[in-house]
């Protein structure tokens, strides 16, 4: 069985309710019983879906494959046309334009009906007619409330879209689950495997945005010889495969590897796939969720390319706030269980994800949309219980402690006209030696490991200035504080880190600029109080109730604290350099940047789920900090215990004066002084600062 045959039965269920709503949609486009503006509306979304209609029938009849690469070009640009940045304050996929023209309450509400009537475009390549028919009856729906002499209450359409989602997001759920936990949903593992990928129209199959990056992408790795390709796959298989030996969990007893990557990678893919049936491994491989149901704008997911308008994305990612409420999340969670109980046995061999990243896009600062969806208070609070909630569920059938992953990163043409040379430079850090870099980190272990505390303060701009507990050792011989992290699931190499003891972490952490999930932090600020985020500011907007809004939501995740849930130290001094060399180091991903100099993660600690089993060291000592005070109170209330995210905030080693740590009888000893590390027998790690 594959694709096709797993979805056969949703096709079968609208075979008879495509046509009628096909004709509905038909009439919408030429009969004036609805007013102005609200008639343009429908009109332009009754013409849009009635295309992806005809798009879903081009393809799975096999015209599509017949189109030439520039038609296939040209058709991708015009189903995403209306949300570039240069076209995108006249669609109504723009909040703010979408109330000018409709007006209060009826533009919020129906701009975000047609960012999810836009989300469809893949589903129409996919072959899923199923979905395009449901929302083509949705808007339908709407649009026979606004055909009434009186128009309808704002209310009267908030429950039309509550209900749609409240009555379908069983299906939405069960699909999510079924790609996660399903190989014969091989819609995207076939255009790895059977597509001619010098034949750049594979590219379009996936219905995706396609920029100029994935098609420049995919031709540089043309060109590259089957044993850059092989040696690039390696790399990547053999992290998964290290991470389950290393953390001592049983390979075997998986079946599936999830594949994340980004569009233009196929030849790689198609090695790792290789390399992964080796190993007893099928690939499953899922498109990010671009619905508001399913949290579009969150970035996660498997398949991805550029964004057309991350502005856009940004508008968006709260949409849910429309229909949020006890109940639908309630819904949510029960339908979840549910789905994962019916494929109980699945859900096991799945082994976690294998992630392929990019960096070098252009910065993105968000700007304010008045007109665009915000969660309220309680919404906040529900999406903190739904994630805490959603996670438990997860972990009772995909346990923490039994998968692993892996996530590897390559720059894009987008970085610039040096692309090549920065690819090559990446290549080299990513297979740095690491037995080389384990024997130094040791070094630094041996010394932080006799400390109750380490101070951090930066230099110049950087008012940095943090004291971070450390946890307290029984047997040093036995026993470390702190995980010497080598290349396996966190390439490149190049870190130690530790869960912090709360009590005792206070202080100030700043930075002048960052980039944390693709977003750009301007003179970000968090104060600590035992550990816990008591203070943070930033000036990314003009008022502090923005600043304070923007870092609620995307740095705290609407938790009203966080704690620190990680301090690292960073040691790949090689990654730091060729970011300097080529002026990059404001777009290099976190994956690289926290190996760039010491780096604090807030939020749950790098254990989480998997505080239980024990982890070592290469030289046989068992990390044991792996708790918190917080994490610890899952053996009283899983609820209190996690905040489900994890955001790491890197201090560049240039805004670092020093890391010092203070051991028990007083003394103090740098790690790292004036920039540079201290530590005899790490003196190799600052040839590159040099």
């Amino acid at each position: 069985m594959g694709y096709c045959e797993v979805w056969q039965p949703y096709r079968e269920a609208v075979k008879e309710r495509y046509p009628l709503v096909l004709e509905r949609l038909e009439q919408i486009e030429t009969e004036e019983t609805v007013k102005q503006p609200y008639l343009d509306y429908f009109r332009r979304g009754a013409s849009f879906l009635r295309r992806l209609g005809g798009l879903e029938k081009e393809v799975t009849s096999g015209a599509w494959d017949k189109k030439s690469l520039e038609e296939m070009s040209r058709q991708n640009y015009s189903l995403y046309e209306e949300i570039l940045p240069e076209h995108y304050g006249e669609s109504y996929g723009n909040p703010e334009y979408a109330v000018l023209k409709l007006g209060e309450p009826y533009g919020k509400l129906l701009g975000a009906l047609y960012a999810d009537l836009r989300s469809l475009i893949p589903y129409a390549y996919e072959g899923r007619i199923y979905d395009i028919t449901i929302f083509s009856e949705l808007l339908v729906e709407i649009y026979n409330l606004f055909e009434q002499e009186e128009l309808p209450e704002e209310k009267e359409v908030q429950q039309v879209i509550y209900w749609f989602f409240h009555d379908y997001g069983e299906v939405f759920t069960e699909m999510g689950v079924m790609a996660q936990t399903n190989p014969e949903m091989d819609f995207y593992t076939r255009i790895i495997m059977d597509s001619d990928l010098k034949d750049l129209r594979y590219l379009y199959r996936y219905g995706i945005y396609i920029s100029e990056n994935e098609k420049k992408t995919a031709e540089f790795l043309n060109r590259m010889s089957e044993e850059q390709i092989q040696a690039m796959a390696d790399t990547y298989t053999e992290g998964y495969r290290i991470g389950f030996e290393v953390t001592g969990k049983e390979l075997s007893k998986k079946k599936f590897a999830d594949l994340r990557y980004p569009i233009g990678f196929e030849r790689m893919m198609r090695a790792a796939v290789k390399n992964f049936e080796k190993m007893g491994l099928q690939p499953v491989v899922m498109r990010t969720g671009e619905l508001s149901f399913s949290g579009r704008g969150n970035g996660s997911g498997s398949i991805v390319s550029v964004s057309p308008n991350r502005q856009y994305e940004y508008d968006h990612k709260s949409d849910r706030a429309l229909y949020l409420d006890k109940a639908l999340v309630e819904r949510r969670l029960e339908v979840l269980k549910t789905a994962y109980e019916a494929r109980k046995k699945e859900a096991s061999w799945y082994g976690g994800p294998a992630v392929v990243e990019t960096f070098g896009e252009a910065g993105f600062e968000p700007k304010a949309n008045p007109y665009a969806w915000q969660f309220d208070e309680k919404q906040q609070k529900l999406n903190v219980y739904y994630s805490n909630q959603a996670m438990q569920v997860t972990n009772q059938y995909i346990k923490g402690e039994e998968r692993s992953f892996t996530i590897i990163a390559y720059p894009i043409p987008e970085i610039g006209p040096r692309f090549e040379e920065i690819f090559a430079e990446t290549v080299k850090v990513n297979t740095l030696d690491y037995q080389l870099y384990r024997d130094m980190q040791q070094k630094i272990i041996d010394v932080l490991d006799e400390g109750e505390s380490v101070r951090i303060t930066g230099k110049g701009k950087n008012t940095t200035d943090l004291t971070v507990a450390l946890y307290p050792l029984k047997d040093r011989s036995r026993e470390t504080a702190f995980e010497n992290c080598v290349a396996d699931v966190n390439i490149p190499v190049g870190e130690v880190f530790t869960s912090p003891r709360l009590q005792g972490t206070n202080g100030h952490l700043h930075v002048t600029q960052v980039y944390l999930n693709g977003m750009k932090y301007l003179d970000l600020e968090v104060d600590f109080k035992d550990g816990m985020i008591s203070r943070y500011s930033c000036k990314n907007f003009g008022t502090e109730a923005e600043n304070q809004a923007f870092l609620k939501e995307n740095l705290l995740k609407h938790h009203e604290t966080l704690p620190l849930g990680e301090f690292a130290i960073g040691t790949n001094t090689t990654a730091y350099r060729m970011g300097m060399e080529y002026q990059i180091q404001d777009k290099l991903p976190i994956l690289i940047a926290e190996k760039t100099g010491p780096h604090f993660a807030v939020g749950d600690t790098c254990y989480s789920l998997t505080e239980d089993t024990p982890v070592f060291n290469p030289d046989g000592k068992e990390i044991v900090a792996r708790d918190n005070e917080v994490s610890i109170l899952r053996k009283e209330d899983l609820q209190k215990a996690y905040f489900n995210c994890h955001t790491d905030i890197t201090i560049p080693y240039d805004e670092l004066d020093r890391i010092t740590v203070q051991k028990k009888d007083g003394a103090w000893v740098d790690v790292i002084r004036d920039g540079k590390f201290a530590v005899p027998g790490t003196e190799l790690l600052n040839e590159p600062l040099d």
